[in-house]
């Protein structure tokens, strides 16, 4: 639009920064995205992609073992940490090019520098001025620390991507899944790893049986899990850190991470000084259209704390390019949004958990549970079971979730994520082939109902 210096400027080079500019380009808007780090953002440069090719790097110390049970004879081997790392790096910086090209191929102007909203239309980058009929915030988030006597001894998931030595013991603050993900990446690299976390097991939010199943595996690969325990402080020593525990036990180790959370990234934007609210957890408060209370300016991703995951925000990305730029006012659904835990062993999860169920249906579901020992760890002698649930609607015979604990549990639920989304029926389930042998196949043959452990749901 006339008037303007782009008719788009977007904060924020990330996953859903990126996508956004560039359908936005591709309509013919003049688009400008800006970066203070680098292109990529939290997903290709901190959190998804490097952490999946450490993920991958873990799994070998585990096929090295299990190759004994099928034959293979291994020689001496040995892991370089910091060969992986540099490997990695590697990767980043291909992609990192990879995503500056898009831009480039897509007339996207890149200003480089921390953005600041100074009022609805302008931003201010390293200076100087820019003017935009719309804004969109894509920051994301950030890792967040606690507030406790020697926190800043502690590393977040940022930097423990970045370590160039592995330490002999670890430490790792939190349940989620990035405390549970790094947990198994440590763990299985030989490193003494003890978890430390508030509630009663890891990955709150998720089904009971799947936060059941993981600890269980977890604490069999060797894992010191710490639950229902609170870190009170952090003091250096000389042999590394001691970390003093609710009870006032006392805790050595090497290297502390904290992995308790994230902040939404808004602090410094200028965004309530434009007339956009935040919410107490600094996430910019959004409409099902991805707009604010100020008319030109939006937010997608990680930032607006809705659902943080990398394809929700591309998804939003382009719900907002039909709204804006196609006069295709859309809204993102949330409902059936697959995800997974890349933990040692992995978890796959889509619709609802057990509890929500409870909520939503009473005792009118069922609940199909099959935990088996899969077939590749019966020769190589490794004690891991996999967990498969299904939760069905009991009058309409629905699927309203599916939940998987095992190796290749994401790609399994991927698929499933479709026929969910399509309104799969326990009874289509049972009518499909199964694929022999695989673990999968155990997702349509379920046939025994598990019987329902709430008193007032037993007939």
């Amino acid at each position: 639009m006339a008037g303007y210096d782009f008719d788009l400027i977007t904060l924020g080079a990330g996953s859903g920064g990126v996508r956004l500019s560039r359908l936005a380009a591709q309509l013919g808007a003049r688009v400008a995205v800006v970066e203070e780090s680098r292109v990529g953002g939290t997903c290709v440069m901190r959190g998804c992609v490097p952490k999946k090719l450490l993920v991958y790097g873990a799994h070998f110390a585990e096929d090295l073992t299990d190759a004994l049970g099928f034959g293979w004879t291994v020689g001496e081997v040995s892991f370089d940490w910091a060969r992986l790392i540099a490997a990695k790096n590697a990767e980043l910086n291909r992609l990192e090019a990879v995503y500056n090209r898009i831009l480039r191929d897509n007339g996207v102007t890149l200003l480089e520098g921390r953005g600041v909203v100074v009022d609805p239309h302008t931003v201010e980058v390293a200076g100087e001025r820019h003017t935009a009929q719309r804004i969109v915030v894509a920051t994301g988030g950030r890792p967040s620390l606690p507030e406790i006597p020697g926190i800043q001894y502690a590393i977040t998931s940022n930097e423990a991507l970045d370590l160039m030595q592995l330490p002999g013991r670890m430490v790792i603050v939190g349940g989620g899944y990035i405390a549970v993900e790094f947990a198994g990446i440590f763990n299985a690299l030989g490193v003494k790893v003890t978890q430390v976390l508030r509630g009663d097991t890891v990955l709150r939010g998720f089904d009971q049986d799947v936060r059941a199943a993981l600890s269980e595996e977890m604490v069999k690969k060797g894992i010191d899990l710490r639950c229902e325990t609170v870190v009170k402080s952090i003091e250096k020593t000389k042999a590394g850190y001691s970390l003093r525990l609710s009870g006032d036990e006392t805790l050595d180790a090497d290297l502390v991470m904290y992995a308790t959370g994230r902040r939404p990234n808004t602090d410094g934007l200028g965004l309530e000084a434009a007339g956009v609210p935040l919410n107490e957890d600094g996430a910019v408060v959004v409409d099902e259209f991805s707009a604010t209370a100020v008319p030109s300016i939006f937010a997608i991703g990680d930032v607006t704390d809705r659902m943080n995951l990398t394809p929700v925000a591309l998804a939003e990305a382009r719900a907002l390019v039909n709204t804006l730029f196609l006069d295709k006012p859309t809204t993102m659904d949330y409902t059936g949004v697959p995800t997974a835990v890349f933990s040692m062993p992995p978890v796959g999860t889509v619709g609802l958990t057990e509890a929500q169920a409870r909520t939503a249906h009473g005792c009118a579901f069922d609940v199909y549970l099959s935990r088996f020992k899969p077939m590749r760890n019966t020769l190589a002698g490794r004690d891991e079971r996999t967990m498969m649930k299904l939760i069905v609607d009991r009058a309409t015979d629905q699927v309203l979730g599916l939940h998987v604990v095992g190796a290749d549990a994401a790609e399994m639920v991927q698929g499933f994520a479709v026929a969910m989304k399509c309104g799969v029926t326990k009874a289509q389930l049972d009518a499909t082939i199964g694929i022999h042998p695989t673990a999968a196949e155990e997702l349509v043959t379920m046939r025994e109902k598990r019987p329902d452990p709430s008193p007032e749901c037993q007939e």
